[in-house]
Order: structure tokens, then sequence, then C-alpha cells
């Protein structure tokens, strides 16, 4: 991987709804392409998912731009590397910031699947030719919560997530339960509770959910144990699990029984697959979440969810689900509730070069 540039794209899209859950609303969708270009002029492509603000973790944009400039991107400069898993060993010298890292480490795994002829997901030992897609029901009211469903049903999407919050929970949830009593149903508190109400979130048991997703706070493991233990339905932990070493004190305490795995929050491809084979040896599901990405990172989502541990359907929605216009071709669809895992050598997507550049905010040129 004999690297000689490495660009950064801050972009920006408006999305075709907006996203709301109780931290923030979504309106337009700010992120960070990065491009890694080796001397023979092949390309990998990666995605920083961090937003505009630090309401989901700390990082945003701005930090993530200056530490892939000011220290990431130098790092390499001073390190070659011939695999990804040795950029993930040099960026350990640099505290969290794994948005970041993931963003510039997924561009790498691009490249050495390109470099290989071979498809992301049989680098990294994906054995799915398709993958089951599930949906985000983001919504402030029943009425339309009930209509995204309608509407994602007609679509084929094989499970369902609604948001939910201390004003906006029991009632919400049986309002749809009464609508659509069989749907795969699941719900994602965004650690909008805390132990003081247990018994509130103890009566969410009546709805026969497939799990609830981060109740308490995004930094916590050891309180989730508390809860699941007073609760029959699954919770799973999202927020809370940034490192390998998270999920298995995780699975240790038995703070939940389900983990939400996203790349873009553990810092790239190869901390998410090491955490996916640990939670398969200890029996425990896992799913491929969702960061409101464009078709970048969705695309290497589709290559992680191919691996075998990702029994539950994931946030992998289709490019339409929030864009007018994505910024790959062919552009992600689902078919009869599935997503195809391309065959075609790296994530399997090309870049809509025209689509890019009516997006971009800013681009940074870096050479080797």
């Amino acid at each position: 991987m004999n690297i000689s540039t490495v660009q950064l794209y801050v972009i920006k899209m408006p999305l075709k709804i907006p996203f709301q859950t109780h931290l923030e609303t979504v309106i337009d969708r700010e992120g960070i392409i990065v491009q890694v270009t080796d001397v023979d002029g092949i390309s990998g492509y990666g995605e920083g998912v961090a937003f505009t603000t630090p309401w989901y973790t700390e990082e945003t944009v701005k930090t993530s731009m200056h530490v892939l400039t000011d220290i990431l991107i130098p790092l390499l400069q001073k390190n070659p590397i011939s695999h990804p898993e040795e950029a993930t060993n040099i960026f350990k010298s640099v505290k969290r910031n794994f948005m970041a890292k993931a963003g510039l480490e997924m561009a790498l795994w691009d490249l050495y699947a390109k470099k290989q002829s071979k498809s992301l997901a049989s680098v990294i030992g994906g054995t799915r030719q398709k993958i089951s897609s599930g949906v985000v029901v983001a919504a402030d009211s029943t009425v339309v919560a009930l209509k995204q469903i309608e509407k994602f049903l007609s679509e084929g999407y094989q499970r369902y997530k609604v948001k939910i919050n201390p004003k906006q929970d029991y009632d919400f949830l049986a309002e749809i339960r009464s609508h659509f009593p069989d749907l795969p149903l699941m719900a994602d508190a965004n650690s909008a509770y805390s132990l003081k109400d247990l018994d509130h979130l103890k009566r969410l048991d009546d709805f026969n959910l497939l799990m609830i997703e981060q109740p308490l706070a995004a930094d916590d493991i050891i309180e989730h144990a508390m809860l699941q233990k007073n609760m029959k339905t699954p919770i799973c932990l999202d927020e809370s699990i940034v490192t390998f070493e998270d999920a298995k004190q995780a699975i240790e305490l038995g703070s939940c029984r389900v983990i939400n795995i996203k790349a873009g929050r553990v810092g790239g491809i190869g901390e998410a697959k090491k955490i996916h084979d640990y939670c398969l040896e200890k029996e425990v599901p896992v799913w491929c979440g969702g960061m409101i990405e464009f078709g970048i990172s969705r695309a290497h989502n589709i290559s992680l969810a191919s691996l075998p541990g990702f029994t539950i359907p994931g946030d992998i929605s289709a490019s339409t689900r929030f864009w007018e216009e994505d910024i790959i071709y062919p552009e992600i669809t689902v078919n009869g509730g599935y997503v195809n895992v391309p065959t075609e050598p790296g994530i399997g997507f090309t870049i809509n070069e025209k689509r890019l550049k009516q997006v971009q905010q800013t681009k940074v040129v870096i050479n080797f």
C-alpha cells in the first residue's frame, strides 16, 4: 500500500425528511469523505460519520478534520503500512476520536481489497450474498410514525426501530402495536432514561419488542446490567460500546443480550470485526447500526453485515431513505427486504463524482 495522496471532502446534504430524536433533529447531514490513493492510481474510500454538533458523541466534523489532517494522516506518512490492521495499531497512540480513525481506516480497507481485486466482504470473511434490511422510524407523533411504517412495509423492510423517550413511549408503542401486532419492532431510547425509571421501563415488556436499545447513559455498562436483570425485553447496547473491551465487559457483566455494531463508532472495520467475532463466540446476536450515512459508509456496512454473526436486520436502508441523490453509483436498493452484497472489488460501488462535487463544502489534499 504505497500511498500517494489522501483527499478529504467535507460534504453537506439535506435529508428528505428530518431525523428526530429527543437529543437532536437532523435536517442537513454534514460528513467527511476520505479518499486514499496509491501510486498506481487506485483509490479507496471511507466516510467519517461524526455530526456537525456533539449530540451523539463528543466528536464533530470539525474535530474529526483536525484529528485527520494534523494527527492521523501524518502518522501514516511516517509509518508506511501493508495492511489496514497496521494502521489500527498505529492509531492507538491517539486517544478515542474513533470516528476520525474509522473514516481513514475504512478507506484503507477499500483500497486494500481493490488492490487484491476482491470484494471487501470476501476479504474480511463475509459469508452472505445478501443481507436483511431494517429501517428507523423517527417521528414526533404516532400519526407520522404509522404512516412511515406503512410506507416502509410496502418497501419490504424486515425490522422496524422507533425512537422513544419518557414523553413518548408506552402509549406510543401501544398504538403502534394495536395497528401492527406482529411487526418486528424495537425501541431506541438514545440514553433518555435512568435507573429511577426502572418500573416504567419494565412496563415496556408488554409490547414483545425485539430489544430496547441504549435506555441508560451513553457511557454506562454497570447500570444496564442491573436493568437487564429486571426486564424480559433484551437490552441492546450502542453508544456504550466503542471498543472491543467495552463489548467484552458488557457481555461478562450481563449488561445486554444484543449489541449494535457501528464501524464508524468503534474506530473502523478491524475493531468492528473483532467485536463481532467475540459476540459470535459468546452467542450474543449483533446487528449493524446506521448513522444517517452517505453511500460510502453504507457500502462498508453492507460488507460488514455479511459476516455470519449479524443475524438481526441492520439499519441498512436504501439510499432513497434519506437522499434525493446519493454520492455513489449504483445507489443502494432494498429488494424484497434484502440488500445484495457486492462482488466487485472493494466496497463494490463507484463514486458519483458529479454529485460529490455538488455537495462539497471544502476539500483538503495531503500528498505523501
